[in-house]
């Protein structure tokens, strides 16, 4: 009989942990938590959305040296169009989850680089506090959802989500965030990296186009810098 599967996790996790470069271990279940890295959440033929909502029911796991893995991306690959591959790498970056780029980047359009490249995104992603975004709306239709989660410095990441087929105005309230609701707060958008022009307190609602996100860095107004 072959042993566990965590227990070759435990060999491979205690044995290498005193190598003087970096490993990363992947792997499946909740008993691999213990032994760091990552661990795979879904198979990749399930669609982005369904990944994204069942990394949504791990996030408590979720801390720095050991991630939920939504599996490698698929922005480049086809099969979605640019406001997708949009919603898929926000929902994967604030998430915290690896960001493995899984196109030919030889291939992809500039359009495509812009996504994979965007750094004020990608910051979030890398973000200290390590602490994965959560879904904290959710539309009686399941098509409108807020994401949120907190970052260090006392900055917050809100991304709004619509999932229907038209356009919505999504609104991200703070008291769902958990924030004071008479905080008032400054936004800055970060696809289109751009500070909203006055402060703003209680909700942040933005119109939303169908399958599209809107990624919002948010923070007290009393500070006078966002990074």
């Amino acid at each position: 009989m072959y042993p566990a599967p965590s227990l070759h996790a435990w060999h491979m996790a205690h044995g290498t942990r005193h190598m003087t470069h970096g490993t990363w271990h992947v792997a499946c279940g909740t008993w691999h938590m213990a032994h760091g890295g990552t661990w795979h959440m879904a198979c990749g033929t399930s669609s982005m959305i369904r990944i994204a909502d069942l990394n949504n029911k791990w996030a408590k796991y979720a801390k720095p040296g050991g991630w939920n893995d939504p599996d490698m991306l698929q922005v480049g690959n086809g099969g979605m169009r640019e406001s997708e591959y949009r919603v898929h790498f926000s929902l994967w970056a604030i998430m915290k989850a690896p960001l493995l780029i899984g196109c030919d980047l030889s291939r992809v359009s500039n359009a495509t680089l812009r996504i994979l490249g965007n750094d004020e995104v990608i910051a979030v992603n890398q973000d200290r506090l390590g602490v994965q975004a959560r879904k904290v709306q959710v539309s009686e239709d399941s098509l409108i959802e807020v994401w949120s989660g907190p970052l260090s410095e006392g900055r917050w990441v809100v991304a709004l989500v619509n999932r229907s087929p038209i356009s919505a105005k999504v609104t991200a309230r703070w008291k769902a965030i958990g924030l004071n609701p008479v905080q008032p707060m400054y936004a800055r958008d970060l696809w289109k990296k751009a500070t909203m022009d006055k402060v703003i307190s209680g909700e942040l609602s933005i119109r939303v186009p169908s399958h599209d996100v809107r990624l919002f860095l948010i923070w007290p107004a009393t500070e006078t810098s966002s990074s």
